[in-house]
């Protein structure tokens, strides 16, 4: 007999299911099944009415809107579109989202988190029509979704009191004992009537029909941190090589792309997520499911080559913060082995997103001095609704009209409770990550370094970081972030250095992965 691990921890005496090796290196579903244009690199100045940073499913929906109106619409983007957090996503189009409205309800009241309820299904609905419209053949299935337990005592009452805010707010919900899995629960929410889909499916679709409307996209377009707000808009690329004029802008570049004293830097934090798309070797009865246990476990079926794939994600840390990121996949396959049986796992990926120190997304002005330069982030790993609302929200306040959201995600709101005091632990988290970054003392040698390896090591004097590849080149870079000074750590899982302060991740070779970073870590010289 061998333990079957149920979630993450939790055991059950049983046959250990058979599973299948991970591949070696991590690849998106998403993007190994679209085919995506590409788009040139801004080579010169440009004037614009907007002009959007990030092209993931935010920046395309909101360029698709305000050109559908007849504005002239400038959609950037540092490196592909769709090669961030959307090309990452489980792509679950749900207002599910974990133990969120009893929480809502004791921060914000019972209107605000209605609102946030409708902004989601509002979002959702117009997301459906549009595959309709469009005919967007984008794998649209309509599930039914379920957050569950498998613990007593403390989880469950908070699960208890999640389905007491649905029934108080009106959302439709039902309490279950037992799940269409075969796992062992002790309770769970049903929402029905909620979708899954291909995300890259249905934004290229967004992208042709932008396109038509009169759009330029521009790819490969690191944008400076610097803006001027005095009169007209005007960005500039990195290095202030070209200017971008404009009479609104939106930062949809999941960091922020410039701050205007919104301490943004102060106000979010990045957690990683992992999935790995398992073959089942049982009958998978269909769903979508979410535990609110730690460590967090995420299941969805997908359609792939004919066949149908479950998606196992989970395995949430913060970004940096994880001694061994391809462990997160190891125990992903585990439990999806032992659950559904793995004879197969073609695909593993991560991605990683931001929350707020309130848990509500940031939509709107920057600040409330910087009003034509709109924001939207910290979606929480909820981006496929809350991305279509905020560019719902987003076209309505450049184009002058009311939308009963703004206020809700109003990034100037400020709560005292619960924001003061996560807003201080995560202030003393970064200035942790900043101190003890540069008090670590525990380096290789170069020369211990093997093929297919990396390690933290001690180069004239200075912390380094050290990868060699597989035919045995060397690559030093220097590991301090370039963004605010935190030491990266190295990322296993995806071979490249993350900042465990605000996100920033770079390949083995220094060059950035994902901002806010937009300096590469610099290389260093040395003698192998």
């Amino acid at each position: 007999m061998t333990k079957i691990p149920i979630n993450g921890g939790d055991t059950m005496d049983g046959p250990m299911k058979g599973h299948s090796e991970l591949p070696q290196l991590p690849e998106s579903l998403w993007r190994a099944t679209t085919e995506l244009p590409a788009f040139p690199r801004l080579a010169e100045d440009i004037e614009t009415e907007v002009a959007i940073v990030g092209a993931g499913i935010t920046g395309i929906t909101a360029a698709y809107l305000l050109a559908k109106e007849g504005k002239n619409v400038v959609l950037l983007d540092a490196g592909r579109i769709l090669d961030g957090a959307t090309g990452f996503t489980t792509a679950k189009v749900t207002a599910q989202h974990g133990l969120i409205y009893n929480e809502l309800m004791q921060h914000f009241g019972e209107e605000q988190a209605r609102l946030y309820y409708e902004a989601q299904t509002e979002a959702m609905d117009w997301m459906k029509a549009m595959t309709r419209e469009l005919n967007a053949e984008c794998d649209w299935v309509e599930e039914d979704a379920y957050i569950y337990t498998t613990e007593e005592d403390k989880k469950k009452s908070q699960l208890e009191e999640e389905y007491q805010a649905y029934q108080k707010l009106g959302i439709p919900g039902e309490w279950l004992d037992r799940l269409p899995l075969p796992m062992q629960i002790t309770g769970a929410i049903k929402m029905p009537g909620q979708y899954r889909f291909h995300p890259l499916a249905y934004l290229k679709r967004l992208v042709e029909e932008f396109l038509k409307l009169g759009g330029k996209i521009y790819e490969n377009t690191t944008m400076d941190e610097q803006a001027e707000t005095e009169g007209p808009v005007k960005l500039y690329t990195e290095r202030g090589h070209h200017q971008v004029t404009c009479q609104h802008a939106i930062s949809a570049s999941h960091f922020p792309f410039y701050d205007g004293k919104g301490m943004y830097f102060a106000r979010l934090h990045v957690e990683r997520s992992y999935v790995v798309a398992i073959k089942p070797e049982t009958a998978y009865p269909g769903g979508m499911y979410l535990s609110v246990d730690q460590p967090s476990r995420s299941l969805r079926s997908v359609s792939y080559a004919g066949e149908e794939l479950v998606l196992v994600g989970g395995e949430d840390h913060v970004t940096g913060r994880s001694p061994c990121t391809h462990g997160h996949y190891e125990k992903l396959e585990v439990f999806g082995g032992n659950l559904l049986g793995a004879s197969a796992i073609p695909y593993r990926w991560s991605t990683q997103d931001l929350i707020t120190i309130d848990n509500l997304p940031y939509i709107g002005p920057l600040t409330s001095k910087e009003d034509r330069i709109f924001v939207a982030t910290g979606y929480r790993k909820w981006g496929m609704s809350n991305g279509t609302a905020a560019a719902l929200l987003l076209r309505d306040q450049i184009l002058g009209r009311d939308n009963r959201f703004s206020s809700l995600f109003s990034p100037s709101r400020f709560k005292a409770d619960p924001s003061i005091k996560n807003l201080v632990t995560q202030g003393a988290g970064v200035a942790k990550e900043l101190i003890s970054g540069k008090l670590d003392l525990s380096h290789a040698k170069i020369s211990e370094v093997k093929p297919g390896e990396a390690a933290v090591v001690r180069h004239h004097g200075q912390r380094a970081g050290a990868y060699r590849d597989e035919q045995g080149q060397l690559f030093l870079v220097d590991t301090t972030c370039t963004h605010m000074g935190c030491e990266t750590e190295w990322n296993d899982g995806e071979r490249s250095w993350d900042c465990p302060c605000h996100g920033s991740r770079f390949g083995f070779d220094g060059k950035v992965l994902e901002g806010p970073a937009i300096e590469p870590l610099r290389k260093l010289d040395h003698e192998d």
